[in-house]
């Protein structure tokens, strides 16, 4: 049994180690460019992508009370568990995992609360918000050491809001 493993090891050892056959032939010096066979559109007839330089609303998704007061909760909640630098390494990180998205969640997994200025919220959350974006907005949340900003994302208008990135102030 031993054997025939060895022979066909060998085998194939060898074949991976042999050069390739080359069966094309080397182009000539009047080689011609290609040519596209039909014009090139960016959008349907041709026309601007978006009219006049203006964003599409969002899809199904507009802006109410529900889900600025929402936003405005995930921020200060997000906020309130960032600002904790006495809090050990491991349960920081677990209590703020749940209000970020993945890409936050393994962004803020290395950093070390105890690095943090911050150590409350002192006032409600503001939100900029942008009408014709209902999958995204900032929230500016006030802490004793300054208002960070927030940026809150969704997938969509049922989908909870999640933070992407906490940025302290600046100075």
């Amino acid at each position: 049994m031993k054997k025939p493993l060895i022979l066909l090891a060998v085998a194939l050892l060898g074949v991976s180690c042999a050069p390739a056959g080359n069966t094309t032939t080397a182009p000539s010096a009047s080689t011609s460019k290609p040519t596209a066979s039909a014009p090139v559109s960016l959008s349907a007839n041709s026309g601007p992508q978006a009219p006049g330089g203006t964003i599409p609303a969002a899809i199904g998704i507009t802006w109410d009370q529900a889900s600025k007061d929402e936003a405005m909760d995930v921020a200060e909640n997000a906020m309130t568990d960032f600002a904790r630098p006495a809090v050990e390494d491991k349960q920081w990180a677990n209590d703020l995992a749940r209000w970020l998205t993945p890409q936050a969640t393994a962004d803020y997994s290395a950093v070390d609360p105890a690095n943090i200025p911050a150590s409350r919220v002192t006032g409600t959350a503001t939100l900029s918000v942008d009408e014709t974006n209902g999958f995204g907005v900032m929230a500016a949340v006030p802490t004793n050491a300054g208002t960070y900003t927030v940026q809150l994302l969704r997938t969509g208008k049922d989908a909870p809001w999640k933070v992407n990135r906490l940025t302290p102030p600046a100075s």
